[in-house]
């Protein structure tokens, strides 16, 4: 799991920009395919069992928050747009990597004012000596993402973009151990333009018609200094079976389907209610007549950030109960 999520945290993905990302998976689930389905849009699906029965949708999506280059000064300074929720309190100092492997680091304008800046008040200094030459490395409409890290403290991960490359991470690793003989038919998705409002799955969810659907994302979790919202999940507790968010409330039989499935197998879990944030789950959910669905979360730490935090325990465990739970009949 370490490696896996090491080389997926380390590529380049930003949102409306999955195409890197989107290849390494296909590298890594190709093998244990029986069907590959790429749309128009840019969704990944990698289908297994009969397709000519039910199937249940789970998705993750392998997009990542970043900038986008909205002008470029003749001092070769680079002025940027967010892609996806950026926090501007992450932005002073951090680096940025374009496609291409042109790197920056953001800085900050003086404030007349004692008050928060807006994204108007920060550049991007690519190191150029003005706008010509900076024009040689980046273009307008160009995206970046944070400098790829990746640091492991015991089990505990510290990674940019774990939202949601530890997702993907869990749909691989389950691929990889899962029988060819299923009860039903399951599309493992890897799904784009999440963060910028779960566009890649409403298109693919309305494609694929499932029965069920589950999404598998990070969640916040509650147990830091005073967290900015008060919640019962940890890091370190096992995955989280999720009750509600911003976007969905979770379907009773799924909910109740994760829940009895890690008692059964003797998987730690928690329960989730999520006051702010959304998942694939709020698009897949509302298509067609409707679709049953569900989450499966991993408790995440400075979620949006450049050094997000999770606990290998916890993704493995969510392995353990994503294929526990695809061997049964729904």
């Amino acid at each position: 799991m370490e490696a896996l999520l090491e080389k997926l945290t380390k590529t380049f993905g930003p949102a409306g920009s999955e195409e890197t990302i989107r290849a390494v998976i296909l590298e890594e689930t190709r093998p244990f395919a029986d069907d590959v389905i790429t749309d128009s849009l840019g969704n990944l699906v990698i289908s297994r069992g009969k397709m000519d029965q039910e199937t249940v949708l789970v998705a993750a999506h392998m997009d990542e928050i970043g900038i986008m280059v909205t002008y470029i000064e003749e001092r070769g300074f680079l002025r940027f747009t967010n892609v996806g929720g950026v926090r501007v309190e992450t932005l002073l100092g951090s680096r940025f990597v374009f496609r291409n492997g042109t790197t920056g680091v953001i800085g900050l304008e003086k404030q007349k004012e004692k008050k928060d800046p807006g994204f108007s008040a920060y550049y991007l200094d690519i190191g150029t000596r003005d706008g010509d030459e900076a024009r040689q490395h980046v273009q307008i409409g160009d995206t970046a993402c944070y400098e790829p890290s990746f640091g492991l403290q015991g089990r505990r991960v510290m990674a940019k973009s774990l939202d949601n490359r530890a997702g993907c991470a869990v749909l691989i690793a389950t691929l990889k151990v899962l029988p060819r003989s299923l009860p039903l038919g399951v599309h493992f998705a890897f799904t784009v333009q999440e963060e910028l409002g779960l566009r890649g799955a409403t298109p693919l969810a309305y494609r694929l018609n499932p029965a069920y659907g589950l999404a598998v994302d990070v969640t916040r979790v509650g147990d830091t200094p005073e967290p900015e919202y008060k919640m019962s999940v940890s890091l370190g507790q096992g995955p989280a079976v999720k009750v509600k968010d911003s976007s969905v409330i979770c379907h009773p039989t799924v909910v109740e389907k994760l829940k009895s499935t890690a008692e059964k197998q003797g998987i730690p879990y928690q329960i989730e209610v999520l006051e702010r944030g959304g998942t694939d789950a709020g698009a897949i959910h509302l298509s067609r007549e409707g679709v049953p669905s569900g989450v499966l979360s991993i408790p995440c730490r400075y979620i949006h950030s450049p050094g997000e935090m999770v606990d290998l325990d916890d993704m493995e465990n969510a392995v353990l109960l994503l294929q526990s739970l695809l061997q049964e009949p729904w």
